[in-house]
């Protein structure tokens, strides 16, 4: 009987492997705090619903091993605070909540000037974006949130 001997990896196949293991982080990365203070959703929307329906969005990252409770709390000028509106990103994944579909404890109005706690059970990275497409016209800005140490 003959044993064949284990073949070598290649060299891609090593840089493969070795990306994979990078790509497994073994720690949560970002804050546990983030403040978002220039919310308003647009009033108008023109174009293809959903796609196109002007909003402010989150996108929050989790790189972490364990899944992070969120937990968010909208301020306003001229009343008091609303939430917790509560979401959960898995681990090693990231999700797009978009304030037009916070409905409760209760809907976030349009053509209102607002600003947004993101607390977290895990660090997460967060990123704030708006889509304008109110008169025809698209805009579409976005940025980090800020963290809070």
């Amino acid at each position: 009987m003959v044993l064949k001997q284990a073949e070598e990896p290649t060299p891609l196949e090593k840089f493969r492997s070795a990306l994979r293991e990078r790509l497994r982080p073994t720690r949560a990365w970002g804050r546990r705090a983030w403040a978002i203070p220039g919310g308003h959703i647009p009033l108008r929307s023109e174009g293809e619903e959903p796609r196109l329906t002007s909003r402010d969005e989150l996108c929050i990252l989790n790189v972490g091993p364990a899944d992070a409770k969120i937990e968010i709390i909208v301020f306003y000028s001229d009343r008091e605070p609303v939430g917790p509106y509560r979401v959960t990103v898995p681990a090693r994944r990231t999700r797009h909540i978009r304030f037009n579909d916070l409905i409760d404890p209760e809907a976030i109005p349009l053509d209102t000037d607002f600003a947004a706690l993101v607390e977290s059970s895990a660090p997460v990275v967060v990123h704030f974006s708006r889509l304008d497409s109110e008169g025809g016209s698209r805009g579409m800005v976005g940025s980090l949130a800020y963290p809070i140490p």
